[in-house]
């Protein structure tokens, strides 16, 4: 009797997905690089992997990291959970108009930051520039992502997410815009291998491309997210005037975050819908692209001042000199220990070079944590 209304659940989760676009992903199509007995959960797999994302520590800690102004005294401004849920009900939106599924979409928008260091692309830049030294690596927010996931929650298990979603994440590069995304479709050992790569090649992590059309819709909606967004909290604390934003910009898109976000969002369904990818026209795509360069110029440029980039550059190097010291040293008193290393499991200790555990350590810090922590090793020097 059970058994029966627990089945007839189960079908109530993925009835509407009858009704999905011939190019969506189906539910059991979810694919998890360790096989879970799931016999008696009701939840289809990428509904699973959003439960699953948003009780991780990691999804907390979104809370307290920049998006792209940190420590401003306006609760106004975006922090880097606002930014995700935007992604995320932008993403929804645009999946729902074409029939695609919203789960997998959300799963993917809700974990896609989850990498993104203290300081925003300011500690990533920094901790990309340690890493390479150290490592012989790079350090990018979304391969860092994948990584949490994989291998860091649940105390060093990982979260075994479906691949489609991890793709997903690992492509959700928001950074560079194209008018028309494909999905390139892999199996789970092209996206291992594709993941891995991205450590040590520059070319294969600018060109990997989802292997969904929902992970297709999360890449741009990453940047519908942003780009309207930074132009309201950059006016609010007086960096911006909306007048600067260029004429022909504003023809095209809008003037205001509501405007660009509404523009977009129509131009992409109608020219996406019942098609194998996602599609910008022309002019909203040259608009983009135009408006992009304008916030790196007039915004991003002025996130941070000389003062506070010199303060992040050396804490962040000091703090990695100081845990690093402390693993070798064993010092067990040490907040790497304390705070993180004293709750991983014993294979990621053993199958893990001191210097990533270091990187790990520093990339899932909070805003706050990590300023904290730099004043204490000041203090303690003195």
């Amino acid at each position: 009797m059970v058994d029966d209304i627990l089945d007839k659940v189960k079908q109530n989760f993925i009835a509407k997905e009858k009704y999905l676009s011939a190019y969506a992903t189906k539910s059991s199509e979810g694919i998890r690089i360790h096989k879970e007995n799931l016999e008696k959960e009701i939840r289809p797999n990428f509904y699973h992997d959003i439960d699953r994302i948003i009780h991780s520590l990691s999804y907390t800690r979104y809370i307290d990291k920049t998006q792209v102004f940190s420590f401003q005294q306006n609760d106004h401004i975006s922090k880097r959970i606002v930014h995700v849920q935007l992604v995320s009900k932008i993403a929804r939106t645009i999946g729902r108009a074409l029939n695609l599924n919203e789960d997998l979409i959300e799963a993917i928008a809700l974990g896609h930051d989850i990498g993104h260091t203290p300081i925003g692309h300011t500690g990533e830049a920094i901790l990309n520039e340690i890493s390479l030294k150290e490592l012989g690596e790079m350090f990018n927010h979304n391969i860092q992502s994948v990584r949490n996931y994989m291998v860091l929650e649940k105390n060093g298990f990982g979260s075994n997410l479906t691949i489609q979603t991890l793709d997903g994440i690992m492509c959700h590069n928001g950074e560079m815009v194209s008018n028309i995304y494909y999905p390139n479709p892999k199996t789970m050992e092209e996206f291992l291998d594709e993941y891995e790569k991205c450590y040590t090649d520059k070319e294969i992590l600018k060109k990997v491309r989802p292997m969904t059309l929902e992970g297709c819709v999360v890449r741009i909606s990453d940047i519908i997210g942003y780009i309207g967004r930074d132009i309201e909290d950059a006016i609010n604390l007086g960096v911006l005037k909306r007048e600067e934003v260029p004429k022909n910009i504003r023809e095209v898109l809008g003037t205001t975050n509501k405007e660009i976000v509404n523009t977009i969002i129509l131009d992409i369904v109608t020219n996406s819908l019942e098609k194998p990818y996602i599609k910008l026209s022309d002019s909203v795509y040259h608009a983009i692209f135009d408006l992009k360069k304008f916030n790196y110029e007039h915004i991003y440029s002025k996130a941070n001042t000389k003062e506070q980039l010199s303060f992040y550059k050396e804490g962040m190097i000091a703090l990695y000199n100081k845990y690093l010291k402390d693993i070798e040293t064993h010092n067990l008193n040490s907040d790497i220990y304390q705070i993180f290393l004293n709750q991983m499991d014993d294979q990621y200790i053993k199958n893990t070079n001191p210097k990533r555990m270091v990187i790990d350590y520093l990339a899932g810090m909070t805003d706050e944590y990590f300023v904290n922590a730099i004043k204490n090793i000041s203090v303690n020097e003195k």
